[in-house]
């Protein structure tokens, strides 16, 4: 693991990508200088510690999901809401919270994000039903945001421009590690203990990543441009409702449903006519006016709904179309995170030299052809027969991540590396997000609807590709 820390850690500078790409590339020589040596390492460390303790929580719970809803007395799809929960008061705050984050500084809000995280894994372990649990994983989430929203933002800032890619694909990487152990080691957890100790088990990583951020984390620049404490309150109502409105039209409870999202919508009016006048608006209009950004954000956005359609759907699918055990489900479901930290530090040497219209869209292409591969077996199949295709699948997203994160970041203008980072963020959790509606409503219209899923993950992850294939005449 050091040694390919190491390797892309290095300071070496690298070829950059085609001038197509190139001419829509802004950035600042002096501001985005990096960090080099030991102060690279111990930055970028910091940064990967708290990620991994994101992430890994995250990948550990969907693990038990299956347990929760039997001890908890709920069913499969209101037991998503632990998932669901979490992803969207996640959601809700990265715009805020990337705005905020511009003023105080990033490193100082990663560090509160790493404190609130902490507290909110006590609550969660301590939940004696679905609405507590429910509850604290929402405020869990809101400490996720704290760190997910600022994390790009960060990289931005310790790795020149040059050199950029390689400090994504690390990110990938480590997201890709934090994803793997997530289900080994919920497996292991849930074998030997109850599934409260898969929130326990953050306080002690929690811990070591609050000292090493508040050591190493660099200073950045920050915005003189007062707090919009409005736009921040009429953007984490939007998504909310939006989101909760949704939740309740994919159960078929279609008159509140309805009513909360047309809610939803009333306030992404309102916020969308009162962020015109603003310099930095919370909602970033003025990059999503930018072509290639906004391109590169909806392939990031489908690219997380593919990946979610099969994450939160595939330990029922295994559970019940396979048969399988809560042991076996997580060490199934491992490799697909293998893969993708496995092309993570594959592609750290290709996403300053190609383009992400080629290297993106050939990593999704893959993907749609594992999830495919999938979709097609018999519910017979053994573990070998699981376990590649789902490798496979995983190695393809390992290559799409890293090189339209990079075309996300690199086409901000200097000054706006928060809001960028943030809208990364949240074209990931939006797709995640919507990935498990689709799932409770998929869950919720059909009685066994295992491979549906499948499906679904496979012709989304397909149009992504088709849409990255596109950017380079898209964009123009």
């Amino acid at each position: 693991m050091q040694a390919c820390a190491c390797v892309i850690w290095g300071a070496d500078t690298m070829t950059t990508t085609t001038e197509d790409e190139q001419q829509h590339e802004e950035y600042d020589s002096k501001r985005h200088a990096g960090l080099y040596g030991a102060q690279r390492v111990k930055a970028m460390s910091a940064v990967l510690l708290a990620l991994l303790l994101s992430v890994l929580d995250y990948a550990i719970a969907n693990v038990a999901l299956p347990l929760i809803a039997v001890d908890l007395h709920a069913s499969s799809s209101r037991a998503i809401w632990v998932v669901n929960a979490y992803q969207l008061a996640n959601l809700s705050c990265l715009l805020p919270l990337a705005s905020l984050g511009a003023r105080v500084g990033f490193g100082r809000l990663s560090q509160f994000g790493i404190f609130l995280f902490l507290i909110a894994s006590v609550a969660c372990a301590l939940s004696q039903n679905l609405l507590e649990l429910t509850l604290a994983r929402a405020l869990q989430g809101v400490g996720g945001a704290c760190i997910m929203s600022v994390n790009i933002a960060l990289v931005r800032f310790i790795y020149p421009h040059n050199e950029l890619g390689r400090g994504i694909a690390l990110n990938g990487l480590f997201v890709g590690i934090g994803v793997a152990l997530g289900p080994t080691l919920g497996s292991l957890i849930l074998s030997v203990a109850t599934w409260p100790w898969i929130f326990w088990i953050n306080l002690p990583l929690a811990l070591a990543a609050l000292a090493l951020a508040h050591a190493a984390l660099p200073q950045t620049p920050r915005s003189d441009i007062p707090t919009d404490v409005v736009g921040s309150l009429l953007t984490v109502a939007s998504f909310a409702l939006t989101g909760v409105g949704l939740d309740g039209l994919m159960h078929a409870d279609f008159v509140s449903g309805a009513a909360v999202t047309a809610a939803g919508v009333l306030c992404w009016a309102m916020l969308l006519h009162y962020q015109r006048e603003r310099l930095e608006p919370i909602v970033p209009v003025d990059l999503l006016a930018r072509r290639p950004f906004l391109l590169a954000c909806l392939v990031g956005f489908l690219g997380f709904v593919a990946s979610n359609l099969y994450i939160v759907a595939m330990p029922f699918t295994l559970a019940t179309a396979f048969h399988r055990g809560a042991g076996t489900i997580g060490l199934l479901i491992a490799p697909w995170a293998v893969g993708v930290a496995t092309m993570s530090f594959v592609v750290s040497r290709l996403a300053d030299r190609f383009p992400a219209s080629v290297l993106s869209s050939i990593g999704l292409f893959i993907t749609a052809s594992g999830f495919c591969l999938l979709w097609f077996l018999p519910t017979d199949a053994g573990n070998w027969d699981i376990a590649w295709r789902t490798l496979f699948a995983g190695c393809g997203f390992g290559l799409f991540q890293p090189p339209n994160n990079r075309a996300i970041m690199v086409t901000a203008p200097p000054g706006r590396e928060g809001g960028a980072s943030g809208m990364l963020s949240v074209a990931r959790l939006a797709g995640q997000t919507t990935g498990a509606l689709l799932v409770a409503a998929l869950f919720t219209i059909f009685p066994h609807p295992a491979f549906i899923c499948l499906g679904a993950a496979m012709t989304v992850a397909l149009t992504g590709s088709i849409l990255s294939l596109g950017r380079k005449y898209l964009a123009a």
